[in-house]
Protein backbone atom coordinates (compact mmCIF):
# COMPACT_ATOMS: atom_id res chain seq x y z
CA UNK A 1 0.00 0.00 0.00
CA UNK A 2 1.08 3.38 -0.78
CA UNK A 3 1.35 5.69 2.17
CA UNK A 4 -0.48 9.39 2.22
CA UNK A 5 2.22 11.19 1.57
CA UNK A 6 3.09 9.27 -1.58
CA UNK A 7 -0.71 9.98 -3.30
CA UNK A 8 -0.41 13.51 -2.46
CA UNK A 9 2.70 13.66 -4.30
CA UNK A 10 0.76 11.57 -7.15
CA UNK A 11 -2.17 13.62 -7.42
CA UNK A 12 0.05 16.89 -7.22
CA UNK A 13 1.34 15.56 -10.25
CA UNK A 14 -1.47 14.27 -12.15
CA UNK A 15 -2.33 18.02 -11.28
CA UNK A 16 0.34 19.64 -12.45
CA UNK A 17 0.42 17.78 -15.67
CA UNK A 18 -3.40 18.56 -16.17
CA UNK A 19 -2.23 22.59 -15.48
CA UNK A 20 0.70 22.22 -18.21
CA UNK A 21 -1.81 20.76 -20.89
CA UNK A 22 -4.48 23.48 -19.77
CA UNK A 23 -1.70 26.25 -20.31
CA UNK A 24 -0.36 24.97 -23.63
CA UNK A 25 -4.34 24.81 -24.98
CA UNK A 26 -4.84 28.05 -23.67
CA UNK A 27 -2.20 29.76 -25.84
CA UNK A 28 -2.70 27.48 -28.14
CA UNK A 29 -6.45 29.45 -28.63
CA UNK A 30 -4.93 32.47 -28.37
CA UNK A 31 -2.17 32.10 -30.89
CA UNK A 32 -5.45 30.89 -33.46
CA UNK A 33 -7.25 33.56 -32.05
CA UNK A 34 -4.62 36.00 -33.25
CA UNK A 35 -4.13 34.60 -36.59
CA UNK A 36 -7.64 34.55 -37.03
CA UNK A 37 -7.92 38.61 -35.86
CA UNK A 38 -5.14 39.48 -38.42
CA UNK A 39 -7.15 37.51 -41.43
CA UNK A 40 -10.11 39.73 -40.47
CA UNK A 41 -8.09 42.54 -40.07
CA UNK A 42 -6.41 42.30 -43.53
CA UNK A 43 -9.78 41.24 -44.94
CA UNK A 44 -11.26 44.91 -44.19
CA UNK A 45 -8.65 46.53 -44.98
CA UNK A 46 -8.40 45.03 -48.38
CA UNK A 47 -12.24 45.35 -49.00
CA UNK A 48 -11.74 48.92 -47.64
CA UNK A 49 -9.15 49.72 -50.25
CA UNK A 50 -11.40 48.41 -52.58
CA UNK A 51 -14.46 50.45 -52.33
CA UNK A 52 -11.94 53.49 -52.15
CA UNK A 53 -11.06 53.02 -55.64
CA UNK A 54 -14.60 51.93 -57.23
CA UNK A 55 -15.83 55.28 -55.66
CA UNK A 56 -13.13 57.14 -56.75
CA UNK A 57 -13.48 55.74 -60.41
CA UNK A 58 -17.41 56.14 -60.24
CA UNK A 59 -16.55 59.84 -59.05
CA UNK A 60 -14.17 60.06 -62.03
CA UNK A 61 -16.70 58.91 -64.08
CA UNK A 62 -19.56 60.92 -62.99
CA UNK A 63 -17.71 64.27 -62.87
CA UNK A 64 -18.16 66.75 -66.20
CA UNK A 65 -20.74 64.61 -67.17
CA UNK A 66 -22.96 66.70 -69.89
CA UNK A 67 -26.91 66.69 -68.41
CA UNK A 68 -28.57 68.12 -71.61
CA UNK A 69 -31.76 70.10 -70.61
CA UNK A 70 -33.70 70.36 -73.65
CA UNK A 71 -32.85 69.60 -77.24
CA UNK A 72 -35.30 71.88 -79.90
CA UNK A 73 -35.30 72.02 -83.89
CA UNK A 74 -33.81 75.16 -84.75
CA UNK A 75 -33.98 74.83 -88.85
CA UNK A 76 -33.07 72.21 -91.27
CA UNK A 77 -30.32 70.35 -89.85
CA UNK A 78 -29.75 71.93 -86.97
CA UNK A 79 -30.71 71.48 -83.51
CA UNK A 80 -30.47 73.57 -80.42
CA UNK A 81 -28.97 72.11 -77.38
CA UNK A 82 -29.99 73.43 -73.46
CA UNK A 83 -27.78 71.99 -71.35
CA UNK A 84 -25.40 72.33 -68.10
CA UNK A 85 -22.27 70.25 -66.45
CA UNK A 86 -23.36 67.26 -63.37
CA UNK A 87 -23.13 69.26 -60.31
CA UNK A 88 -19.79 69.16 -58.70
CA UNK A 89 -18.28 68.96 -62.09
CA UNK A 90 -14.88 70.64 -63.02
CA UNK A 91 -15.07 73.12 -65.51
CA UNK A 92 -14.42 71.92 -69.09
CA UNK A 93 -13.04 73.44 -72.17
CA UNK A 94 -15.70 73.14 -74.91
CA UNK A 95 -12.71 72.23 -77.17
CA UNK A 96 -12.89 68.71 -74.99
CA UNK A 97 -16.87 68.44 -74.68
CA UNK A 98 -17.48 65.99 -78.27
CA UNK A 99 -20.85 65.13 -80.01
CA UNK A 100 -22.06 62.44 -81.91
CA UNK A 101 -25.31 61.89 -83.91
CA UNK A 102 -26.22 58.54 -85.23
CA UNK A 103 -28.79 57.62 -87.66
CA UNK A 104 -29.90 54.77 -90.08
CA UNK A 105 -30.44 57.31 -92.86
CA UNK A 106 -29.77 55.53 -96.04
CA UNK A 107 -27.31 53.11 -94.53
CA UNK A 108 -26.06 54.34 -91.41
CA UNK A 109 -24.82 57.89 -90.86
CA UNK A 110 -23.45 59.86 -88.60
CA UNK A 111 -22.23 63.87 -87.45
CA UNK A 112 -20.03 64.55 -85.28
CA UNK A 113 -18.17 67.62 -83.85
CA UNK A 114 -16.90 68.81 -80.85
CA UNK A 115 -18.90 72.21 -78.65
CA UNK A 116 -16.04 74.37 -79.81
CA UNK A 117 -16.79 73.74 -83.11
CA UNK A 118 -20.67 73.48 -82.80
CA UNK A 119 -20.89 77.21 -84.21
CA UNK A 120 -22.45 78.99 -81.68
CA UNK A 121 -21.99 77.94 -77.88
CA UNK A 122 -23.73 80.74 -75.79
CA UNK A 123 -24.42 80.78 -71.55
CA UNK A 124 -27.71 81.26 -71.06
CA UNK A 125 -27.32 82.22 -67.24
CA UNK A 126 -23.31 82.22 -67.35
CA UNK A 127 -21.33 84.39 -65.30
CA UNK A 128 -18.61 83.72 -67.90
CA UNK A 129 -20.96 84.81 -70.97
CA UNK A 130 -20.23 81.43 -72.18
CA UNK A 131 -16.50 82.64 -72.71
CA UNK A 132 -13.61 80.43 -71.38
CA UNK A 133 -14.63 76.87 -70.47
CA UNK A 134 -17.81 75.50 -69.09
CA UNK A 135 -19.01 75.89 -65.51
CA UNK A 136 -21.12 73.91 -63.31
CA UNK A 137 -24.39 75.42 -61.70
CA UNK A 138 -24.80 77.49 -65.14
CA UNK A 139 -26.85 76.24 -68.16
CA UNK A 140 -25.40 76.68 -71.50
CA UNK A 141 -27.07 76.69 -74.96
CA UNK A 142 -25.18 75.64 -78.24
CA UNK A 143 -26.38 74.87 -81.53
CA UNK A 144 -25.33 71.24 -83.35
CA UNK A 145 -25.66 71.33 -87.17
CA UNK A 146 -26.54 67.23 -88.72
CA UNK A 147 -25.82 67.29 -92.25
CA UNK A 148 -26.15 63.00 -92.40
CA UNK A 149 -28.31 62.70 -89.61
CA UNK A 150 -30.81 65.70 -90.31
CA UNK A 151 -33.52 65.81 -88.24
CA UNK A 152 -36.35 63.54 -89.78
CA UNK A 153 -39.88 63.59 -89.35
CA UNK A 154 -40.90 59.60 -87.20
CA UNK A 155 -37.62 58.78 -86.48
CA UNK A 156 -35.17 58.25 -83.79
CA UNK A 157 -31.79 59.25 -84.28
CA UNK A 158 -28.94 59.05 -81.18
CA UNK A 159 -27.00 61.78 -79.75
CA UNK A 160 -23.61 60.78 -77.33
CA UNK A 161 -21.60 63.73 -75.33
CA UNK A 162 -18.23 62.78 -73.24
CA UNK A 163 -16.65 65.93 -71.84
CA UNK A 164 -13.20 64.90 -71.64
CA UNK A 165 -12.35 61.72 -69.95
CA UNK A 166 -15.51 61.30 -68.09
CA UNK A 167 -18.31 59.14 -68.67
CA UNK A 168 -20.43 59.10 -71.79
CA UNK A 169 -24.16 60.70 -72.11
CA UNK A 170 -26.70 58.92 -74.34
CA UNK A 171 -29.85 60.71 -75.58
CA UNK A 172 -32.40 59.67 -77.64
CA UNK A 173 -33.71 62.30 -80.32
CA UNK A 174 -36.87 61.31 -81.29
CA UNK A 175 -38.55 63.13 -83.82
CA UNK A 176 -42.57 62.91 -84.14
CA UNK A 177 -44.35 64.28 -87.36
CA UNK A 178 -43.54 67.85 -87.36
CA UNK A 179 -39.71 68.57 -87.89
CA UNK A 180 -40.65 72.33 -87.87
CA UNK A 181 -38.14 75.29 -86.05
CA UNK A 182 -39.56 75.11 -82.04
CA UNK A 183 -40.01 71.18 -82.09
CA UNK A 184 -38.73 69.53 -79.13
CA UNK A 185 -36.59 66.53 -79.48
CA UNK A 186 -35.60 65.55 -75.74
Amino acid sequence: MKNNKEIKEENSETLAAMGIGAMIVFIALILVAAVASAVIIQTAEKLQQNAQTTGEQTQDQMASKILPLSIVVDNAGTLRMTWELAPGSESVAFANVAWSITCQAAGPGADAGTLASAGTNTATVSANGGAGPALAGQVYRSTLTANNCAPTANQNHFLTLAAGNSGFTYEVLTYGSSIAAGAVVV
